[in-house]
């Protein structure tokens, strides 16, 4: 009798995403690192990101500034300058030579910054007057943001349209809007925040015409089979709530169709639910994906079990996994082989050390490691 193969369990099944070819579903979401130096991304998150790279794989960078109004993190990369074009190629280069497919998350904090990341030390642009919380985790005390006025949104729309095209230009295989966790885009489509009087507040329609308008000129840039988004329209982080969270991801997946082709949504779950004294996914998404005409990427807690769960049962095509990827480089060949996990030490989410808490997450065979350093050498 020959040795029975092992079954594909379904995170590790193939998957076409628009033209491009996945070898599996097990993305790398979008995560802050804070290792950029002056704004400009380092040689090490070559090594960062390289690391994480399978062939048919997805990667999705840290939030990538569109602009020198758009920071507000310490160490953040950006994509509007020619040297952080020409900085990012060399990251794009290492993570294409292990064949994985790469996507530039573009973001703008809008009021979740300080004069102090602003230019001149201006005050951060908003959707509102209105001033954030304290962060209670890092302590951060936010500026008071100033009001956009109407006729300067083209121009914050045109930044978007600019970091796409930069984007492609340094390599990367396609963009991915953040229009979630309470930063510029969601101060906009979110009633908690947006209490503006004119076009761009109000109705659902109205507090969604700024990303909408974003997307479109993108299109027009880029073409839509290179464009993704994140959503997040029932969390509340950064001071960002909706009154009717259902009807503000519905209103804006519909718009997405209005690309044919647009590439990808990618959409976090409502806030775990305690059921029996565990942590629970509530699986609050289905509307989203069965309107959504192209791939549906999940994010919000999932671990191996739950992922397959999904992908088994056609509530999502991808999962983006955050923390436990980034603590395992080789995620998917862990999973696969349903290995042990490293655990992931929070305290080094955020420092700027280059190694420590960054590329030295060990695999499960450390050669491996050595070699992806090695080929940075």
């Amino acid at each position: 009798m020959g040795h029975q193969e092992q079954e594909v369990i379904p995170l590790m099944t193939p998957y076409k995403m628009g033209q491009l070819e996945l070898s599996h579903r097990v993305v790398l979401a979008p995560m802050t690192r804070c290792r950029a130096y002056g704004g400009v991304p380092q040689p090490h998150a070559a090594v960062y990101y390289s690391q994480r790279a399978t062939r048919g794989g997805v990667l999705i960078t840290e939030g990538t500034s569109v602009s020198d109004t758009a920071q507000g993190f310490p160490g953040s990369p950006g994509i509007w300058t020619q040297e952080q074009v020409e900085a990012w190629k060399p990251i794009v280069d290492a993570v294409h030579r292990k064949g994985a497919l790469f996507f530039c998350q573009i973001a703008h904090t809008g009021r979740a910054s300080t004069n102090d990341f602003q230019p001149h030390g201006q005050a951060p642009i908003s959707s509102t007057g209105t001033q954030l919380s304290p962060d209670a985790e890092s302590g951060t005390a936010f500026s008071k943001p100033r009001r956009l006025r109407a006729d300067e949104i083209p121009g914050i729309v045109d930044d978007f349209r600019r970091a796409a095209r930069n984007a492609v230009e340094a390599g990367f295989d396609g963009v991915e809007i953040h229009g979630a966790h309470g930063f510029l885009l969601e101060q906009f489509m979110k009633d908690g925040a947006n209490d503006r009087t004119d076009k761009y507040g109000g109705s659902v329609e109205n507090r969604c015409r700024f990303v909408v308008e974003i997307i479109d000129a993108m299109v027009h840039e880029v073409g839509a089979n290179r464009i993704g988004i994140k959503l997040s329209p029932f969390a509340d982080h950064l001071d960002c709530a909706d009154s009717d969270p259902s009807a503000l991801g519905d209103y804006m997946v519909r718009q997405l169709n209005e690309h044919e082709g647009f590439l990808y949504c990618h959409m976090v779950e409502p806030r775990m639910a305690i059921i029996d004294n565990r942590r629970q996914i509530p699986h609050g998404l289905l509307p989203f994906r069965a309107a959504f005409n192209g791939t549906f990427i999940v994010a919000g807690g999932y671990d191996r079990e739950e992922g397959n769960k999904v992908v088994a049962e056609g509530y999502a095509d991808l999962v983006a996994y955050g923390r436990i990827f980034l603590a395992n480089p080789d995620l998917p060949k862990r999973f696969e082989l349903d290995a042990v996990l490293n655990k992931y030490d929070r305290s080094t989410f955020y420092t700027q050390d280059p190694v420590v808490g960054y590329t030295d997450y060990s695999f499960l065979r450390d050669d491996d490691n050595k070699d992806d350093l090695a080929a940075q050498d």
